[in-house]
């Protein structure tokens, strides 16, 4: 009976001890044993391992690719223009012993690395580049990060910036330039699309000036494509040609016009001439008229009948007749 207690004894010794030192290694682990403190350079793979009794630790490290969010960052770009910008890592542990023994807490490092490179990066990028070249981006924040965690045995694989937060001034300057560019380019295509045309319409014109029966062709075509439908249009065809010789007309009898009413105005108009400076007589006064004697009451000049003066005989009655039938002459006043 002795013996059997003593071999119940023992088994139980050996499960306790076999319980113990059984551990169990996940697929995606990898276990560190650290013997005394010191850690082993042997990594335990996946499955079932033995470790001894009250002198080793088991560790076990997930290898798995981590996602950590990078929180946002506030900063100004190089054009300072004041941002907000998140991302994601994406990581994993490629050495255990390192990731273990190297640095304390290797999540909250990758962490802290993230977040200051990405501040460096935007402090040394455009806004531009924050919004149209992220690729390039990505790649120099996966460098930043990775050359101090290659060192604790961690592989960045990747990094994206998720968002860029914009102020909403610099989101409505940025709707305003773009509604603008699509107005431009709105606007070129248009006068593409006008300038095509007109290359086209002045060959068509050449062939139809050629061929003057296209044109006849032309104007049948357009009256059997408007009396398709049901519709009251009636379409009467007028000669261009008969238009312009109106034109050239009207602009010849519009021309001939004015160079008759220019000659005609070279003369000032009697009404528009100036009148002369000449002195005004002023009427002589009523007594120095009545102190002269009429011409009736004017007594005759004893003067011969005729005479002979150069050669030329003088009727002087005749004379004095035709002085006493002359009107009287305002004279003004003597003295």
């Amino acid at each position: 009976m002795v013996l059997w207690e003593i071999l119940a004894a023992l088994g139980g010794f050996a499960a306790l001890g076999a319980a113990a030192s059984l551990r169990v290694v996940q697929q995606y682990e990898r276990g560190l044993v650290f013997r005394f403190g010191r850690v082993l350079e042997r990594v335990r793979g996946p499955g079932l391992t033995v470790i001894v009794p009250f002198a080793d630790r088991l560790r076990k490290v997930n290898i798995q690719i981590v996602t950590m969010p990078v929180p946002a960052q506030d900063g100004n770009t190089r054009d300072n223009v004041t941002v907000k910008v998140d991302a994601v890592v994406y990581f994993r542990v490629v050495d255990p012993i390192r990731a273990l023994v190297s640095v304390q807490n290797y999540p909250y490092a990758v962490s802290q690395v993230a977040q200051t490179s990405l501040r460096s990066v935007i402090g040394k990028s455009d806004l531009d580049d924050l919004l149209t070249n992220r690729e390039r981006l990505n790649q120099g924040l996966e460098l930043m990060i990775d050359n101090p965690a290659v060192e604790w045995g961690i592989h960045i694989d990747r990094v994206e910036i998720k968002d860029v937060a914009l102020p909403e001034a610099m989101k409505r300057s940025m709707s305003r330039q773009a509604e603008a560019e699509r107005e431009r380019r709105a606007r070129v295509i248009s006068a593409d699309g006008e300038l095509q045309a007109s290359d086209k319409l002045a060959r068509a014109a050449g062939a139809m000036a050629d061929t003057p029966g296209a044109l006849q062709l032309r104007l049948l075509e357009t009256i059997v494509e408007v009396a398709a439908e049901k519709n009251s249009t009636l379409v009467l065809p007028f000669p261009v040609e008969l238009l312009r010789f109106l034109e050239r007309n009207t602009s010849a009898a519009s021309g001939s016009a004015p160079a008759a009413t220019e000659g005609a105005s070279d003369g000032p108009a009697t009404s528009e001439r100036p009148a002369l400076d000449r002195p005004i007589a002023e009427p002589a006064s009523t007594e120095a008229n009545s102190d002269r004697p009429a011409a009736s009451e004017r007594p005759a000049l004893d003067r011969p009948t005729a005479e002979t003066v150069d050669g030329s005989t003088a009727d002087w009655q005749g004379l004095d007749s035709t002085a006493s039938e002359l009107p009287e002459l305002d004279r003004p006043p003597v003295g």
